[in-house]
C-alpha cells in the first residue's frame, strides 16, 4: 500500500501564531503566562550548560515523582507536549500506518499524522452525549489495521474529561492487535481539585502519554514537555531524537524544576485566572440563544457551536468589527463552532466575551 501524500504545514499553529493579536484574544487555550518574577527564581538556580544528554535527571525526577512512574519511562525532548506528540507518533508509526483518530480533534495532531505519512480514520465524539469517550466503541473499532489510537483528555477542544478506567479497556484492546494508544494529557491537571495528578499511562501497557507544563500554568515559553512511555518504547524515542531536536535547552530545563517545586502556588494562580472567567462566561454567553453548548466545570475551553452561522465568516467579523479573537471551529472539523479561552487576564477575557454577544445580537 503506498503512503499517502505528507502534509507538512499545520494552517492551524499559522493562524495562532499570526492572526490572534487582537486587543480581546479569546483564542489562546492556556493560563495566561507567567513573569519571571512568578518564578522566584535565583542565579544559582540557573546554568547554560549541564548533564542532559538523554534530559536534565532532577527534570525526570520531578516528573516521575509527580506521576508515580519509574525514570526510566520519562522522556524529556523538548519542545513542548506539540513535539512530545510529534515524537511519540514517529517512534511508532511507518508510512501507511493507520491511525484512529477522535472527531472532532486538533488539528496540530491531524498535521503531525500528514508529515509522518499516516493514514487517520476518524471515530465521532458526539455533542448529545457530552462529547463523552465511548472507550466500547473506540475500542471495537480497533483491529488488525490500526497502529495507534490517538486520544486528548480533556478532550480539546470540547473539555470533556474521560477516566483512567476508559484508557485501561482501549489500552487493553489495543494491546490485542499490537496497536500502540496515545493520550495527550495537556489540559488534564486543572481538571483535578485536590492537585493531585492523575495520569492514563501504566509502564506494562500499551497506552502512552503526553503532557508539559504549558498549558494549565502559564509556562509556555520554557517549552518542558514529556511522554511517559514503557521502558524500550522510550529508549527508542531517546535516541529517535537524537535525528530531531536533540538536546533541550538547558536553562530552561532548570527553571522547569524550579517551576515543579512551586507547582502549588501556580497552580493557585491558574484556578484563579480560570474561575473568574468561568463565572463571566456563564453570566455573558452561557445561556445565549444564538449558541448551542455542553458546559464543564474544569478545563480552560468552552466550545460552542453557532446556531445558523458561519463560523468562519463570525470569527473574521468578530476580529475585524470588535478587536476580538476566538479559534475558528474548522481547525477541529467543526466549521460552525468556535473555540473560546477561559484562562487569560479576566479583565480582556470579561470585555472579549461581551464583544462575542455584540456580534452574536448584531446582524448576520
Amino acid at each position: 500500500m503506498l503512503a499517502p501524500a505528507r502534509t507538512l504545514k499545520s494552517d492551524y499553529m499559522r493562524y495562532a501564531k499570526l492572526e490572534t493579536g487582537a486587543r480581546f484574544n479569546l483564542a489562546t487555550s492556556g493560563v495566561a503566562d507567567c513573569a519571571l518574577s512568578d518564578l522566584e527564581v535565583s542565579l544559582d538556580d540557573l546554568a547554560l550548560h549541564g548533564p542532559n544528554a538523554y534530559g536534565y535527571p532532577p527534570l525526570a525526577e520531578r516528573i516521575a515523582a509527580r506521576f508515580g512512574v519509574p525514570e526510566e519511562c520519562v522522556v524529556i525532548p523538548g519542545g513542548g507536549c506539540s513535539f512530545a506528540n510529534h515524537l511519540a507518533m514517529a517512534a511508532v508509526l511507518e508510512p501507511g500506518a493507520e491511525v484512529l483518530i477522535e472527531d472532532p480533534t486538533y488539528e496540530l495532531l491531524l498535521a503531525t499524522l500528514g508529515a509522518l505519512s499516516a493514514r487517520p480514520r476518524k471515530f465521532l465524539r458526539r455533542p448529545e452525549d457530552k462529547w463523552r469517550l465511548d472507550a466500547g466503541d473506540v475500542a471495537a473499532r480497533i483491529d488488525g489495521r490500526t497502529s495507534l489510537v490517538v486520544l486528548t483528555n480533556l478532550h480539546n477542544p470540547t473539555g470533556s474529561m474521560a477516566s483512567p478506567a476508559d484508557f485501561a479497556k482501549i489500552g487493553r484492546d489495543a494491546d490485542r492487535f499490537g496497536a500502540w494508544v496515545l493520550v495527550d494529557e495537556i489540559y488534564l491537571e486543572l481538571a483535578y481539585p485536590d492537585g493531585h495528578a492523575k495520569t492514563a499511562f501504566d509502564p506494562g501497557g500499551r497506552v502512552i502519554v503526553t503532557s508539559s507544563l504549558t498549558k494549565t500554568y502559564g509556562l509556555s515559553g520554557l517549552r518542558c514537555g514529556w511522554i511517559l512511555a514503557p521502558k524500550t518504547l522510550a529508549q527508542k524515542m531517546r535516541r529517535l531524537n537524537d535525528l530531531f531536536g536533540v538536546l533541550p535547552p538547558h536553562i530552561a530545563e532548570r527553571l522547569s524544576v524550579v517551576a515543579f517545586d512551586q507547582l502549588p502556588k501556580l497552580r493557585a494562580r491558574a484556578d484563579t485566572l480560570i474561575d473568574a472567567n468561568r463565572a463571566a462566561y456563564h453570566e455573558i454567553l452561557g445561556a445565549h440563544p444564538a449558541l448551542d453548548q455542553v458546559l464543564f466545570n474544569h478545563g480552560t475551553t468552552v466550545f460552542p457551536r453557532l446556531i445558523g452561522r458561519d463560523g468562519d465568516a463570525f470569527a473574521r467579523r468578530l476580529t475585524q468589527d470588535f478587536e476580538t479573537c476566538v479559534g475558528p471551529g474548522r481547525f477541529f472539523g467543526r466549521p460552525d463552532y468556535m473555540r473560546i479561552g477561559l484562562a487569560g487576564d479576566p479583565a480582556m477575557t470579561r470585555e472579549g466575551l461581551t464583544r462575542v454577544a455584540e456580534a452574536l445580537a448584531s446582524p448576520k
